[in-house]
């Protein structure tokens, strides 16, 4: 029979990259926290598009989206390899 260990996240972490961590997330939280507010403001944009029946602004939305989509494949950007797979 074999034996089960069960280790609930973020517990084998050490005091020292929990600090490490805390300080990262303190020292960037600008930068991090500002494209999540951009995102939230644009996820309720949507949300009332779609309840209000605003078809012309979802159609706007989709066009937009859609342009980035496929510059990002033009970039070559669509890999999912680190560095987009890109040989260095």
């Amino acid at each position: 029979m074999g034996t089960s260990i069960s280790v609930a996240p973020g517990k084998c972490r050490s005091s020292t990259s929990r600090a490490a961590a805390s300080q990262v997330a303190r020292s960037s939280s600008d930068a991090v926290i500002a494209p999540l507010q951009r995102f939230n403001e644009d996820l309720t944009a949507l949300q009332q598009a779609i309840r209000r029946g605003d078809g012309d602004r979802l159609e706007d939305w989709f066009t937009r989206t859609r342009a980035i989509r496929r510059s990002i494949i033009e970039q070559g950007q669509d890999d999912a390899a680190p560095d987009f797979g890109r040989k260095h």
